[in-house]
């Protein structure tokens, strides 16, 4: 097995959005292609947003997905606890160290004297409201204090955080494996807090401590973490050695369908599609937000999809199974400008991965959607039968009970407006003597019910086009379906000559 070790580090504080789920699965990829390890890191430094019950959702989603890590709070490993909060005390004495080392300091500044402090910046025309070198000496903290005076403050129980120490006027730089060189100016960095009051890391020390513990080389992770690049980066300088530190690739957004800004939650709700890998329900609202799975996306569209957003291969081909992906994938080709989420391309995948796949991929699923709606299915067979006549109709799960309801009930209301302008006593006697013929015929199948209809036809010099979409009609109640003596065929010689009967007793 490779050395190589990456990671994906969720937060548990609400649902899984799409793009979370592409971090998974560049990760996921670029570990399966090296024959390295893929792990979840649970993220949960910020009690404050805890959600109850978010860290067993993201892992739902990521079995839903096919995305299932080799090391996490659920599968184990040798690199546990998976979950930083259970890691606590391994994050003070680093901060400890960065403190003993002058590369940060104690900063005992309540809410109030944070807030004035802005105001103040504020009033003055300040371009920046940051707790930086620019104002850390004017404010509470180990560095504006003398030792003595410190060393009470923390005696006497004050409240502190820990803040890393920028220094002015320098520059980092790191190669990232996507965007190549990047340097930031050090004059434009706040110094971040580490180590919160309570004694929880922030996620800038938690992630640099545990990609090193945990001997991760590659960090993968969204574009919007790059201003705190810097940070991280001296974390390691200070902490570790940059020898150390793993690769990094900032991925591109995905943005609104019209790519202005990034794709939120409040985008699908407005324009009407999920953003969610899987529904997710807030335990304190009980408001619940659609997800991919549940409006009838298949995992294997579900990924495909979003592998192509922000990648591609080099080629025209568009539709990859997973070990194809794991096959072509390379991080270099994903692209460095943000990629637009069209919802109605994301159908197109799943179209034709509902198209590609046996209908026995898909059949619990179904099954379960024709039950919601009163239909039990019996006879599996008949079932797949008729979903391989309807399959390349269905966007979504959800259009297979659309598309093949009427094999099961016969229609109790008609398009009539499509039948009255060409119903007459020809069609009427026509349609009457073909029940006769079907009722005879000993052969049931496709071709005789069509044979049989066609000659009826030529001989009351009907033509069979009209006659066609009246039976559909008659079948189905409506103009969309297969092939019409395709639906004759499945519904059986009984059931075929029955709807006849019923319509023209409606036509009249």
């Amino acid at each position: 097995m490779s050395n190589i070790r990456v990671r994906f580090a969720p937060s548990p504080t609400g649902g899984l959005h799409l793009g979370g789920v592409r971090t998974v699965l560049y990760n996921y990829l670029f570990a399966r292609q090296q024959g390295g390890s893929f792990i979840v890191r649970v993220e949960d430094t910020d009690q404050g947003r805890f959600v109850e019950g978010a860290e067993q959702y993201i892992f739902n989603c990521l079995k839903w997905c096919g995305l299932e890590p080799d090391e996490s709070v659920l599968h184990g490993g040798p690199f546990a606890p998976y979950r930083q909060s259970e890691r606590k005390p391994s994050y003070r004495q680093y901060a400890d160290q960065l403190v003993k080392e002058g590369h940060a300091y104690y900063a005992f500044d309540t809410p109030e004297e944070l807030d004035a402090m802005r105001e103040r910046l504020k009033a003055s025309g300040s371009g920046s409201l940051q707790y930086d070198h620019h104002i850390r000496m004017s404010m509470r903290n180990s560095l504006n204090l003398l030792p003595e005076e410190t060393e009470k403050l923390i005696k006497d129980g004050v409240p502190y955080v820990i803040r890393i120490k920028i220094n002015a006027n320098e520059f980092v730089s790191f190669t990232d494996m996507i965007r190549g060189e990047m340097e930031f100016d050090t004059n434009n960095v706040d110094d971040k807090v580490l180590l919160k009051a309570d004694g929880m890391p922030t996620y800038h020390l938690a992630v640099v401590v545990d990609d090193f513990l945990m001997q991760i080389t590659h960090a993968f992770r969204g574009e919007e973490w790059m201003p705190s690049a810097p940070v991280h980066i001296l974390l390691w300088k200070f902490l570790f050695g940059l020898d150390a530190m793993p690769q990094w690739a900032h991925l591109p957004l995905i943005l609104k369908p019209d790519g202005n800004g990034k794709l939120s939650k409040r985008d699908g709700d407005r324009l009407g599609f999920p953003v969610y890998a899987m529904d997710w329900t807030d335990p304190k609202t009980g408001d619940l937000t659609k997800g991919f799975k549940e409006l009838g996306f298949l995992p294997e569209a579900f990924i495909n999809l979003l592998a192509v957003l922000g990648w591609n291969d080099g080629t025209e081909q568009e539709l990859f199974t997973i070990q194809e992906l794991t096959d072509k994938f390379s991080i270099s080709r994903v692209h460095k400008g943000g990629a637009k989420f069209d919802y109605e391309k994301a159908k197109w995948f799943n179209h034709e991965w509902i198209k590609k796949l046996p209908v026995t991929a898909y059949l619990p699923q179904v099954k379960e959607i024709f039950a919601a709606k009163g239909i039990n299915i019996d006879d599996e067979a008949y079932f797949i039968t008729v979903l391989n006549l309807v399959k390349e109709r269905c966007s979504l799960l959800p259009d297979f009970y659309e598309q093949a309801a009427f094999f099961f009930n016969a229609p109790t209301s008609y398009d009539e407006a499509a039948v009255k302008p060409k119903w007459d006593e020809a069609k009427k006697d026509f349609f009457t003597m073909l029940i006769r013929n079907y009722t005879e015929l000993e052969d049931w199948e496709i071709e005789t019910a069509e044979n049989t209809c066609k000659q009826l036809a030529t001989e009351k010099n009907i033509k069979i086009g009209e006659l066609q979409m009246i039976l559909r009609v008659m079948l189905v109640g409506s103009k969309m379906g297969p092939g019409v003596f395709a639906i004759a065929s499945a519904i059986g010689q009984t059931d075929t000559c029955k709807r006849i009967e019923n319509a023209i007793a409606v036509f009249g």
